[in-house]
């Protein structure tokens, strides 16, 4: 059958989000920058706002635990914008496509509670979505099947019509195992083929 929805995430699938595009600014060595990102600011301590740790909290954390760093910590937070390098070019323009064509547009996203009000006013693409899952609202994170299974029920989606986007894979396949279709997303071009291939855009 053909898939009658899509659920989107957020971060490297519209905007590109990395933190060392704020401490590329701020960090002038690039071996220091590396080891910084590598053993300081690491993913695995940001999922954890993504989850729903409160930013203070987990700045206040790591700067005990380096405290060399605090200053630079903290900009995490009061500068966290300068994370995000703009749009990608594209993907809002074949969701436009898609909801010319009577496709459902959903999101689904590792994202901080906190955060996310400020991204939506700074990027009006997400007015577009007919509703939105944010993980550290819910106080879950991807690849947890919970996350998924939320947006599936709050949403009413049949997963085997439904289009799961992602650049993470460990993502994909969790979104795969609930019997949805997936999609590893590297670029738009690729994405729209794989949109074609299915029948939802020409």
């Amino acid at each position: 059958m053909k898939p009658t929805a899509i659920l989107f995430d957020i971060g490297n699938v519209f905007v590109e989000w990395n933190p060392k595009y704020l401490y590329q600014k701020l960090i002038a060595d690039q071996d220091e920058l590396t080891a910084f990102l590598a053993d300081v600011v690491t993913l695995e301590w940001h999922s954890e706002h993504d989850r729903g740790r409160p930013f203070a909290e987990g700045v206040e954390a790591l700067s005990q635990q380096f405290p060399e760093y605090q200053d630079l910590i903290r900009l995490f937070d009061t500068r966290w914008n300068e994370t995000i390098n703009g749009l990608i070019p594209g993907t809002v323009d074949i969701m436009l496509e898609l909801l010319e064509r009577g496709i459902d547009v959903f999101g689904l996203t590792n994202f901080s509670a906190e955060k996310w009000p400020e991204f939506c006013r700074e990027f009006d693409f997400t007015d577009h979505f007919a509703g939105v899952v944010v993980s550290g609202e819910e106080k879950l994170i991807k690849p947890d099947p919970r996350i998924f299974h939320t947006a599936l029920t709050r949403f009413n989606l049949d997963p085997e019509r439904t289009v799961y986007v992602d650049d993470r894979h460990e993502n994909v396949l969790a979104a795969e195992q609930l019997d949805m279709i997936g999609h590893q997303f590297f670029n738009p071009a690729g994405l729209r083929r794989s949109l074609m291939s299915l029948g939802l855009l020409d």
